[in-house]
């Protein structure tokens, strides 16, 4: 594992945010250079690979990845 990444705040009262990268490639048991199959971001994301590995995936959701809106259908 490599150094921890620091992100910082882009609002006024934010903190910043220190990860260490590759954390969730080690709990979902997938090799760094591979991309993690849907089915592990899946069962990380439901707690079936522990507390940490849930903290992780919605980590990668929310902050690193940013969610899209839902546009209202039709």
């Amino acid at each position: 594992m490599g150094k921890k990444v620091t992100l910082k705040p882009n609002k006024p009262g934010q903190k910043k945010i220190a990860f260490q990268p590759g954390g969730l490639h080690e709990s979902t048991g997938t090799a760094t250079d591979k991309k993690i199959p849907a089915s592990k971001h899946k069962a990380a994301r439901s707690g079936k690979l522990g507390p940490k590995a849930r903290k992780q995936e919605l980590f990668l959701e929310n902050v690193l990845v940013g969610k899209k809106p839902k546009k209202k259908g039709k």
